[in-house]
């Protein structure tokens, strides 16, 4: 497909609302939104907004993400496509950015390996998984990662765990680095005991995170050694409203969509609960969720 001058075999869309690709269902038009269809589709784009200046930026489906109401200057590209999934020797998975994290659990568990269970609940991809280092329950999947294949500076390459920083919800990477796919570490469990954690913890998820509303999960980091939404719960957030953005009744680290929310409501929302924060507990609350784009 072609628009602005730009060509690519997968799909390209000009002007595109990024509510319609992101969980909380809001976000200004991104200028062309990208769909490669593989690796060599995503270098040629790439290759092509260098040519023209133009700048980018990469998603999976738009977990974790709030786009401010100006949208998104550039060229948004969504790493959907990019989902292959194998098995490799050692009782190690290759999986690709764009795979989600429950299927790389399910294939996994297929071939009688585990180890990665905690990622069932979490809802998106491998990319934004591994951009964030999520995890649950005291485990992260940098842990279980032995290397990743990165798009740095045009080029792919592989890059060891080692060689690369990492910690609590954060992976330290260059500006302009794009995750591709990463190699896991997992090991033999039997497949039934596999189900019994997605079980658990998807059952876990539902009655403690099943909020109603769009969210993009837990939107604060949790500070160390203490738990946001117990912070946010003593500064008397709870429930609290700015336009169609709340917090949410069901969990306090969490801000819903109740019906018609701008960004700009989240992000008064999310200034208000931090202020609050801080003014009864002494904490500054960061956010977990990515906040990109412009301001109207």
């Amino acid at each position: 497909m072609s628009q602005a001058g730009i060509q690519i075999r997968g799909e390209l869309l000009l002007d595109e609302p990024m509510s319609r690709h992101t969980s909380l269902k809001v976000g200004g038009p991104a200028d062309l939104y990208a769909v490669p269809q593989d690796r060599d589709d995503l270098q040629q784009l790439l290759q092509q907004l260098a040519a023209q200046q133009i700048p980018w930026m990469a998603i999976g489906r738009g977990y974790n993400l709030l786009v401010r109401d100006g949208g998104v200057r550039g060229a948004v590209i969504s790493l959907e496509q990019l989902n292959r999934i194998e098995a490799l020797a050692g009782n190690k998975l290759l999986a690709e950015a764009g795979a989600e994290n429950l299927a790389v659990v399910r294939f996994g568990q297929q071939l009688g390996l585990g180890g990665v269970g905690f990622l069932a609940g979490i809802p998106g991809t491998i990319g934004g998984a591994i951009r964030m280092n999520a995890g649950a329950y005291g485990e992260g999947i940098l842990e279980r990662t032995v290397c990743m294949t990165l798009m740095r500076a045009g080029e792919i390459a592989e890059f060891c765990i080692e060689q690369l920083e990492y910690g609590y919800r954060r992976l330290e990477l260059l500006p302009g680095d794009l995750v591709l796919a990463a190699t896991l570490r997992l090991e033999a469990r039997d497949p039934a005991v596999t189900e019994e954690e997605i079980r658990k913890d998807l059952e876990l998820r539902r009655s403690k995170h099943n909020v109603g509303h769009p969210s993009a999960g837990s939107f604060f980091k949790n500070p160390a050694g203490q738990a946001s939404w117990r912070l946010i719960d003593a500064a008397g957030m709870r429930g609290v409203r700015v336009g169609g953005a709340q917090v949410s009744e069901v969990h306090s680290n969490f801000l819903v969509n109740s019906g018609g929310a701008t960004a700009a409501d989240f992000l008064k929302l999310s200034a208000r609960v931090k202020a609050a924060v801080l003014e009864q507990s002494g904490v500054a609350l960061e956010e977990e969720v990515r906040i990109v784009g412009d301001e109207p």
